[in-house]
């Protein structure tokens, strides 16, 4: 470190410290901050095969304009009316079991899909889920 400092920096050094100017945070690029575009659809009511389709037309549409994350609320599944048919599996109908499973097969969807996750509490818990989705880059 150099011992000789000049006049006018000591001055500026304590104008800088008497005032209340800070210094940018050169860590933080205020142009690049990510914007998210979330949209939400709630599955209550819809049959498996309802809810699939629409499933899949919002991941499609979501896809094409750019949205970053999905919450889909596919419910818990404690009204289901499948405990009171034995040919049915209790988990088999639920949309909360049976939706992420078809998204997880159609190979066309997962392209566009970086990651399934469980819904934090305020999303719906467990009766929620995210979807997060890559950027698409053809547009």
């Amino acid at each position: 470190m150099n011992s000789k400092i000049s006049n006018k920096d000591k001055k500026d050094w304590e104008e800088f410290l008497t005032s209340d100017d800070t210094l940018p945070n050169k860590d933080v690029d205020s142009s690049k901050k990510k914007i998210l575009k979330i949209r939400t659809c709630d599955l209550h009511g819809y049959s498996l095969d309802e809810a699939n389709n629409k499933v899949r037309k919002l991941i499609n549409d979501s896809f094409e304009n750019g949205v970053n994350k999905l919450i889909i609320v596919t419910g818990k599944g404690l009204h289901s009316e499948n405990d009171k048919d034995p040919y049915i599996s209790k988990e088999f109908g639920i949309l909360k079991y049976s939706v992420p499973e078809f998204i997880k097969n159609n190979v066309e969807l997962m392209k566009k899909i970086n990651d399934i996750k469980e819904a934090s509490i305020q999303d719906g818990g467990s009766g929620a889920f995210y979807i997060y989705l890559k950027k698409n880059f053809t547009k």
